[in-house]
């Protein structure tokens, strides 16, 4: 048995801030900090390309093994940019979208493919990490679990919230999502 642990990016720097030396605001480095100290005994890190999902790594502690170019969960004609925010039932919503097996579904296979060989370097009992983006992990997870009870996972991903996999014998046999308190604007 192995674990991934799947990251939403932490918070990233707004308005003028945004653009500086760091992605990450102050308080998305404590919170991400916060978080890593709760994972214990993480094997492998991969992170997608962008520099907030590197930032996250290092910010929750990690050194990271692996940087992946995958391909976006927002796709022409399919979802766009920051769609899962306005759908009532965003998991149910990619199921649907992901059963039509469009472009969606191949990049949902893409990422699940990398998250295979993430676990194929993780030894038996330990643990994956994966920081990546909202809109990518969200499909994913419900590609990985597409008999479960969508409807019961909640809105989408805010940041640095994720999910616990387990994976057994090469199938996902357990998910638990990780979510987290609000943070104070």
């Amino acid at each position: 048995m192995r674990t991934l642990e799947v990251v939403r990016h932490s918070l990233t720097r707004k308005g003028a801030e945004s653009g500086k030396a760091s992605q990450l605001s102050p308080e998305g480095v404590r919170l991400a900090r916060q978080l890593g100290e709760s994972l214990a005994g993480v094997d492998y890190v991969a992170v997608g390309d962008q520099p907030r999902h590197l930032e996250t790594a290092i910010a929750m502690g990690f050194a990271v093994d692996g940087q992946i170019t995958w391909p976006s969960g927002y796709v022409d004609g399919e979802v766009r940019h920051h769609d899962q925010w306005t759908w009532d039932e965003p998991f149910v919503h990619y199921a649907a979208l992901l059963a039509d097996g469009r472009r969606l579904s191949e990049v949902a296979q893409e990422h699940l493919s990398h998250w295979r060989r993430i676990l194929d370097v993780v030894p038996d009992g330990g643990t994956g990490l994966v920081v990546s983006s909202g809109g990518s992990i969200e499909p994913v997870l419900v590609a990985a679990f597409p008999d479960a009870d969508h409807a019961g996972w909640g809105g989408p991903l805010h940041q640095l919230e994720g999910a616990t996999i387990l994976l057994d014998g090469g199938r996902f046999t357990s998910i638990t999502l990780r979510r987290r308190p609000p943070v104070p604007r």
